[in-house]
């Protein structure tokens, strides 16, 4: 059957066609991959239920460290301390070095509202402040609602050594914030839990932060990347990752097939992925999948090259309908804020100068109103020629919005674009404007404005709008720049 390209039912039917059959193909193919149920087992069941497992296991591990962060933020003598004024540091300096060594914790602090103090075990280590980047969790721990969180950040005083801090908000007795006190746990530690998890699971276990970075892995290097764009095309399914339930997956590694639970552990801010290599049993099951595959990319291409035709064209003319306004012919506005940008850019990368020049009827309302819609247009058609006319191959102009019009001129001071502007203005007053054998009256009103150092399209435009507002406010039927309208205010 030959496909004629301008029949759209033939088109539609034969796109409904290969997509059944498509249907059909998959369906039948996957009917003998479905028989096979170690793929569903592992990754439906077994891999969830680890998963499950060791999400338990990284809870239970962090409720000691938040539940001693959380005494210390309630307790009575380091809240009676600081309302007392935070009078002699070293019993702040003991409290802290107390609480360190009974816990095993391996840094605690305490910050002061008040004072801005960074208390440790060791004793005061600096001023926290709003303009240090490292001091940046302190700001964000005193705006929050929860009453604590726990981020990674290197221990300024361990020698940067990467730990993990529960940052717990100190309230008085009135509720009040007065500081931000805590413990902090080391890396190498939760790595070593880690261990423990693969051990004891027989899985891979590892986590990635939210950019795609692997960020904890175990201490055997199982897990030898720095990012998971390096692990086979594992990245690309980084986008069907959720915050809100765990998902399954399957990706390729180093020439073996992957099976993956994905979950996202709030407390951290960290993706706990589990995997295992499934190559060893899934034997079969690849074979029946490349068949299925195989089955899917022939129809899938079929598909492609029958729509691709029909989308081609219309994404055409869409294209013409966006970027052209239809009445006069010109760039339309969402065009021209593209055109804008480029000249913008070209103007400062050339140290060229770049003028806009923002023409609009005058009383144009009056001639809708008076001789109709139709004699409006023809005015708009015979603005936008005018305007045409005496532009260069290198200036761009579009229509603006309703009967403004806006033009951009390349390599242009602001007394050439001045210029240019009074010819647009006296070329549309002395033009003959008429509609069905009657005479319309038609003048414009002008606002010019040259690109100024570190002006973005908004302000540039924005100056040439006031100035075009302030031609209105002297009469209409003049042209005035930016220059004046400064001198004015």
């Amino acid at each position: 059957m030959k496909l004629v390209l301008g029949d759209k039912r033939l088109l539609v039917a034969t796109v409904t066609a290969l997509l059944v059959i498509g249907f059909l193909a998959t369906s039948f193919a996957s009917y003998f991959v479905s028989r096979q149920s170690l793929r569903d087992a592992v990754v439906e069941t077994e891999l969830p239920l680890t998963s499950d497992n060791i999400y338990s296991e990284i809870q239970k591990d962090l409720i000691q460290p938040i539940v001693i962060s959380s005494v210390m933020a309630t307790d009575t003598f380091l809240r009676d301390w600081v309302l007392d004024g935070e009078q002699d540091s070293d019993r702040m300096t003991q409290y802290l070095r107390e609480i360190k060594g009974r816990y095993g914790a391996f840094t605690s602090f305490f910050i002061s509202e008040r004072t801005r103090i960074y208390y440790h075990a060791d004793g005061i280590l600096k001023h926290v402040e709003e303009k240090e980047p490292r001091d940046e969790w302190y700001f964000r721990v005193r705006e929050m609602i929860l009453p604590y969180e726990i981020n990674v950040d290197p221990d300024l005083a361990n020698q940067d050594t990467m730990t993990i801090f529960i940052n717990y908000r100190v309230m008085d007795y009135s509720g009040n914030f007065i500081g931000a006190a805590g413990i902090g746990l080391t890396v190498n530690a939760v790595r070593t839990l880690i261990d423990d998890y693969q051990s004891r699971f027989g899985r891979t276990v590892y986590f990635a932060d939210q950019q795609g970075r692997i960020v904890l892995v175990g201490a055997d290097n199982s897990v030898p990347e720095n990012e998971i764009s390096q692990r086979g095309n594992l990245a690309k399914l980084k986008s069907q990752w959720s915050q809100r339930q765990a998902r399954a997956f399957e990706y390729d590694y180093r020439g073996s097939t992957r099976f993956l639970n994905v979950r996202f552990i709030s407390e951290l801010g960290w993706y706990l992925l589990v995997e295992k290599e499934a190559d060893r049993d899934i034997a079969q099951i690849r074979r029946a999948l490349y068949v299925n595959l195989l089955i899917c990319f022939v129809i899938t291409a079929l598909v492609l090259i029958a729509t691709w035709i029909t989308i081609s064209r219309f994404q055409r003319r869409m294209e013409a309908m966006a970027t052209t306004d239809k009445l006069t012919g010109l760039a339309s506005r969402h065009a021209y804020d593209i055109l804008i940008d480029q000249a913008l850019r070209d103007a400062h990368r050339l140290n060229q100068p770049l003028s806009v020049v923002m023409v609009d009827a005058d009383h144009f309302k009056s001639i809708n109103d008076s001789a109709g819609h139709l004699a409006g247009d023809r005015v708009l058609i015979g603005i936008a020629n005018a305007i045409r006319a005496s532009l260069r191959s290198s200036d761009l102009i579009c229509r603006w919005g309703g009967d403004e019009f806006l033009v951009a001129l390349r390599n242009c001071d602001l007394f050439n674009a001045e210029r240019l502007a009074e010819t647009i203005r006296q070329t549309v007053e002395n033009a003959v404007f008429s509609f069905n054998g009657r005479p319309i009256p038609v003048t414009v009103s002008v606002g010019v404005a040259i690109l100024r150092a570190g002006d973005d399209a908004e302000a540039f435009i924005g100056r040439a709008d006031s100035a075009l507002y302030r031609a209105k406010q002297d009469g209409r039927n003049v042209t005035r720049s930016d220059t004046l309208v400064q001198m004015a205010d």
